[in-house]
């Protein structure tokens, strides 16, 4: 299959629309639709309906594989080039806000430093295309246990810190006094939806083998600060590492006590780091000790 032919399908796919996606990949609408079709006949089925344009059966099945064949096509790319690169002496970390822990900025070069913070799911594609040398993402664990990771491309992860977990609430919730909380007996609770600050919903139910925790308010964004907000201003409940919890009037952060798990921090890059990521991961593994 051309990777060509699949990335102008996709764009098509995306913008519905033939012109659309000529002018954002810099085609013309002509060789647009020759390249569909060029794909239709390779797999010998219809991808997409021409009025309106909308993926076929076949096709949306096609989109299921074409993100990540053309993720580790890009991936690849972005490893050889490290490869055969020479470091430029800088630091490109991209980062999960709760991943930013203060062993990681203790650890961090005093100059040089590019700092992305992404949402986590958005961190290992990053590191994998090329957009950072090195990622941290953080999620809910055992003790000890490695974070379950989607499989973008061939990275590697390695632990760089563990920590207790706290539940934000507001300080004039009944529970904001108790010494600690079991997640278990807060299942019907309103929570807040942050995938890129708190820890995500989903690890909470995989957690407690629950399908509850639904979320009263999805906030999308990455600002740890708005998101205290938000639980102190009684929007929902969150769970966040400990090192995360900062003085905010109208807050408690109650120790999370069972089940017994913990923010779980990795480090993750392709390839062996060189020049400034090395360094900044050996740094990483000192602190640690």
């Amino acid at each position: 299959m051309d990777p060509h032919l699949l990335r102008t399908y996709v764009t098509v796919a995306r913008l519905a629309s033939f012109s659309a996606a000529a002018r954002a990949l810099g085609y013309t609408q002509s060789a647009v639709s020759q390249q569909v079709a060029a794909l239709e006949q390779d797999l010998g089925a219809p991808l997409l309906t021409r009025r309106p344009v909308a993926p076929t059966r076949a096709g949306e099945r096609l989109l299921e594989h074409a993100g990540p064949l053309l993720l580790r096509l890009q991936a690849a790319r972005a490893d050889i080039a490290a490869l055969v690169g020479t470091p430029d002496g800088g630091l490109t970390l991209a980062a999960a806000p709760t991943a930013l822990t203060h062993r990681v900025l203790r650890a961090l070069p005093p100059t040089g430093v590019t700092l992305r913070v992404l949402p986590r799911a958005d961190v290992p594609e990053a590191v994998a295309t090329g957009g950072a040398d090195l990622g941290l993402v953080d999620g809910l664990a055992a003790p000890n246990d490695p974070l379950r990771l989607a499989d973008v491309a061939p990275l590697t992860a390695r632990g760089a810190g563990q920590e207790p977990v706290c539940v934000l609430l507001p300080a004039a919730h009944p529970l904001a006094h108790r010494a600690g909380l079991r997640l278990a007996d807060l299942a019907d609770a309103r929570w807040l939806d942050a995938p890129g600050t708190g820890l995500p919903l989903d690890h909470l139910r995989t957690a407690t083998g629950s399908t509850a925790f639904r979320p009263a308010l999805r906030y999308e964004g990455t600002d740890l600060q708005a998101l205290t907000a938000l639980a102190a201003a009684g929007h929902g409940l969150a769970v966040v590492p400990r090192s995360a919890v900062r003085d905010t009037g109208g807050l408690a952060a109650v120790p999370l006590t069972a089940p017994r798990v913990v923010h779980r921090t990795e480090l993750l890059y392709a390839g062996a780091p060189r020049g400034a990521a090395a360094d900044f991961a050996a740094r990483l593994d000192v602190t640690r000790s």
